[in-house]
């Protein structure tokens, strides 16, 4: 009997577990009970639990051994009063899943550059001022076209298909969907067949951004990008312009780079032809042969200045070799050159008679002299003549 229960009541005391457990406890006016959702039942459970709410779970009662107390195990959870829309939301997303509206080949690539975002949402609360905050930082000349649609409530329906059919006229390049958090009841807009049939059909390329995180609607199936908060929808819609700018910036240093070193290599062909040029020219040949000529003519005067000096020394040992058999550096050295009166020179006694006349040369002067005696000498003898 206590094996399929469901039971009504306030949360409370409740605590996310690291094993993926979650304890909580249920009251009402009358009484509390202890609860436990095991970590293999959380498929049963759609939403994040948070203290107060209302919730309905389903289950069963058992003894918890350790403490003796009954506690309640719950296998699936819904908030009060909404069993009925998870319901038709399940049977929704079953249908819309066979028409193949979620499949992946209808889904539209998100361009990475834009000039016009458009976003239909309301147009006062958190979730417009972080799109245009974000979009606004992330590049500011990204044009935003804002349709302020009814997001809740009656009415809701027909303003959001109108809304994505009138952005989609302007021709704005991708489109954003949503609104912030809230209750399933103030989500349920986004649930509608027609709704989701706006957005299907849309030929712009649609991100949803519906609630929280933890939500999820329709549209986020049926969109072609689904982000998890509004803020996140303008970051994936709008790429950071400093990005952009970064990228270029590498564009141009690579660039800068590779024409630098195009224009080196050039300006290193076109200096080695002018090399190649200049030596062919005639103007550099004849500069090169006057230069060759120089350099004949410097080495011709190094050789004649060596060859005089050469010649101009043994000139000079010569010139000290005659001086050594010169007749007046015999004069000097105290020696006489005796000659007769016909200035032939006189070698021997045989050459002289007595009482001839004879010129003696000195070193400062002649002699005249008459011959009164001339003896030969010859192996120690003596001949008188």
């Amino acid at each position: 009997m206590l094996r399929g229960l469901f039971v009504r009541g306030e949360v409370s005391n409740c605590k996310y577990h690291s094993s993926g457990h979650i304890y909580f406890t249920l009251k009402d006016s009358k009484g509390t009970i202890s609860c436990v959702m095991f970590a293999g039942s959380r498929a049963g459970l759609s939403f994040r639990m948070s203290e107060g709410q209302q919730v309905v779970a389903g289950g069963y009662v058992d003894v918890y051994e350790r403490d003796g107390k009954y506690q309640f195990y719950a296998r699936e959870i819904l908030l009060d009063g909404c069993g009925l829309l998870y319901e038709k939301f399940e049977q929704m997303k079953r249908e819309l899943q066979e028409q193949g509206m979620f499949s992946q080949e209808y889904k539209q690539p998100v361009p990475r550059f834009i000039r016009t975002l458009g976003v239909v949402t309301a147009d006062t609360g958190a979730a417009v001022r972080d799109i245009i905050q974000v979009a606004g930082r992330r590049n500011p000349y990204v044009q935003i076209i804002l349709y302020p649609a009814i997001v809740q409530g009656d009415g809701a329906v027909h303003s959001i298909v109108q809304g994505i059919h009138a952005l989609e006229a302007l021709g704005v390049d991708v489109m954003i969907v949503g609104r912030g958090g809230g209750s399933i009841e103030d989500l349920w807009a986004f649930n509608e067949r027609e709704v989701a049939q706006a957005v299907f059909d849309c030929s712009v390329p649609v991100i949803s951004a519906v609630g929280h995180e933890t939500d999820t609607t329709i549209i986020d199936f049926v969109a072609d990008l689904r982000a998890p908060t509004p803020s996140a929808a303008a970051e994936l819609a709008v790429t950071d312009i400093r990005e952009i700018f970064a990228q270029l910036s590498a564009y141009r240093d690579a660039l800068d780079r590779l024409m630098g070193g195009i224009i080196e290599e050039r300006r290193s062909l076109v200096q080695k032809w002018k090399l190649r040029l200049k030596i062919a020219s005639p103007e550099y040949r004849i500069s090169q042969k006057k230069m060759e000529l120089m350099s004949a003519e410097d080495r011709l005067r190094e050789r004649m200045k060596y060859l005089l000096e050469k010649r101009r020394h043994a000139l000079a040992l010569y010139a000290e070799r005659m001086k050594g058999l010169s007749p007046l550096e015999r004069l000097c050295g105290g020696y006489s050159y005796v000659e007769d009166e016909n200035g032939g020179n006189i070698r021997s006694v045989r050459q002289v008679r007595r009482g001839q006349v004879l010129r003696i040369r000195v070193s400062d002067g002649v002699i005249g002299a008459e011959v009164t005696e001339a003896k030969a000498e010859k192996q120690g003898q003596d001949r008188e003549e």
